[in-house]
């Protein structure tokens, strides 16, 4: 069974900060000439974006952290049953030496 780590899962903060930046500035060149209700409009935009990718972030650590305690759960209940069929062997080797 593979593990899934929290590597690859969420977003850095600074990452997305540059990546949003970076995005905002390509989009002003390409617009040419913007007027500041176009910067506010884009620096709006950038802000819900990154907003939604915090959001998002968030909500992929919590799962991370349920699917790990889910796995510890499995794990102690693969032991329990571990134990129990040991118990049960032991218990049918007795009565086949009666």
């Amino acid at each position: 069974m593979r593990r899934l780590g929290m590597k690859g899962l969420g977003m850095k903060g600074l990452g997305m900060k540059g990546a949003l930046t970076g995005s905002l500035i390509l989009m002003l060149a390409a617009a040419g000439c913007a007027t500041s209700g176009d910067v506010s409009a884009a620096r709006a935009e950038s802000k819900e974006a990154l907003r939604v990718a915090q959001d998002a972030n968030e909500k992929a650590t919590a799962a991370a952290a349920d699917a790990a305690a889910a796995r510890a759960a499995a794990d102690a209940a693969a032991e329990e049953a571990r134990k129990a069929s040991e118990k049960a062997d032991r218990i049918f080797q007795r009565t086949l030496h009666k």
